[in-house]
C-alpha cells in the first residue's frame, strides 16, 4: 500500500539512514541478508532496550518486525510535526514476542519508540518510483529548416 506521504523535515535524516540500510541489505543475490540483519538486532534489542538510544533508524530496523502499523489509518494523522506516542500509540500493534521489551522502550524511550515507528511507517508507505521526466516542448517553427527535424547537424 503506498500512498503520498512527504517526509517530515524532523525525519528527513534518520529516514534517509534507514532507507539506505534497508535497501543495501536488500539484495537479490543474498535475499536472507536482511532478514538475518533484522533478526540480529532484534535480539540485540531484546537483551538491552537501550542499546539504539541515539539510533533511531537502527531502532526503527530492530522493531520492524516486532511491530504492525495500521499505515492507512495512521496516514491520516498530522505527522508534519512530531505528534504525541499518545496519537501514534492507537495505530501499532505488537507481536507477543517483544511485548516486553516494547514496554521498556514506552518507560525510558517513547520519543525515540514514537520516531522509528513512524520511519517504519514511513517505510512502509514510502514510493519509490521515479516520477516522470518533463517533456520539453520545442515551440519553435521548423517549417524553414527541414534538416533541424531529423536532427542533421548543418
Amino acid at each position: 500500500m503506498k500512498f503520498q506521504t512527504a517526509i517530515p523535515a524532523y525525519l528527513a535524516d534518520e529516514f534517509s539512514m534507514y532507507l539506505e540500510n534497508m535497501e543495501s541489505l536488500t539484495d537479490p543475490e543474498n535475499p536472507e541478508l536482511l532478514t538475518n540483519y533484522l533478526k540480529v538486532l532484534q535480539a540485540q534489542l531484546a537483551t538491552n532496550s537501550s542499546v539504539f538510544t541515539g539510533l533511531v533508524d537502527q531502532l526503527a530496523m530492530a522493531i520492524t518486525r516486532s511491530v504492525r502499523i495500521n499505515s492507512e489509518k495512521l496516514a491520516k494523522l498530522d505527522i508534519t510535526q512530531p505528534p504525541l506516542w499518545a496519537d501514534v500509540k492507537p495505530f501499532v500493534g505488537v507481536h507477543t514476542d517483544a511485548r516486553a521489551t516494547i514496554t521498556q522502550l514506552m518507560e525510558h524511550s517513547e520519543d525515540e519508540l514514537k520516531m522509528a515507528v513512524l520511519l517504519v511507517h514511513l517505510y512502509n508507505t514510502y514510493d519509490a518510483t521515479p516520477l516522470p521526466a518533463e517533456v520539453e516542448i520545442d515551440d519553435r517553427d521548423h517549417s524553414e529548416d527541414p534538416y533541424e527535424t531529423y536532427g542533421y547537424d548543418e
